[in-house]
């Protein structure tokens, strides 16, 4: 059967993370309008979208192989964007994890650069390193998206390479071709390091 991802709720002081879910859609309608152009070769559903959207999630959700989130601004109690654990890899023995991928991540305009990405990939990379015992986490963006590729890096992972033609193209008028992917990742030996910097960049933003 191998490992099935789940996705235990996950709180910090500015974000909360729990499980994607249909409660979330009215939130999730007003984020994603706030300001198209803040997502590059992000792909986030248009508000008359969202319904479906959810529903695709969870519809990969009961595969076991992803977990999807939804962002909450502790603020305001308003989910402003979403995420989501997926590709579990299990190559030792099918109960352990040995690797996951943090993706699907979107926030609307209004909450990017307020410090809710880096607190809540803290969220994410703490437990699948210290409550799963992974050895690594994967993050990959369109090889283009300069934004998300600065900002993955801003919490701590590492460059691998480019994957090239790896999977669909997610940028607007691109349906039906393939993307270039950068892939970066974070190892459990360079893990204490790399939550030292990201707490110490949550304590002071």
């Amino acid at each position: 059967m191998g490992f099935e991802l789940k996705a235990p709720v996950l709180t910090g002081a500015s974000v909360l993370l729990e499980p994607l879910g249909h409660r979330h859609a009215a939130d999730l309608a007003v984020a994603a309008e706030e300001d198209r152009g803040a997502y590059a070769f992000t792909w986030v559903p248009r508000a008359d979208q969202v319904g479906a959207y959810i529903d695709a999630q969870l519809a990969r959700a009961a595969t076991g192989r992803l977990a999807p989130y939804a962002q909450i601004s502790t603020a305001t109690g308003r989910a402003v964007g979403a995420t989501a654990y997926w590709e579990p890899r299990s190559w030792l023995t099918d109960d352990q994890l040995d690797a996951v991928e943090v993706g699907f991540t979107w926030l609307a305009a209004s909450a990017q650069g307020t410090g809710i990405n880096a607190e809540a990939k803290l969220l994410l990379f703490r437990h699948a390193f210290e409550e799963w015992r992974v050895s690594r986490v994967d993050l990959k963006t369109d090889a283009r998206n300069d934004r998300s590729r600065a900002a993955i890096q801003r919490v701590g992972a590492r460059f691998e390479g480019v994957l090239r033609n790896w999977s669909r193209s997610w940028a607007p008028g691109e349906e039906g071709r393939l993307r270039d992917s950068a892939i970066y990742s974070i190892t459990a030996q360079e893990w204490p390091e790399r939550r030292k910097a990201l707490e110490e960049r949550v304590t002071t933003s």
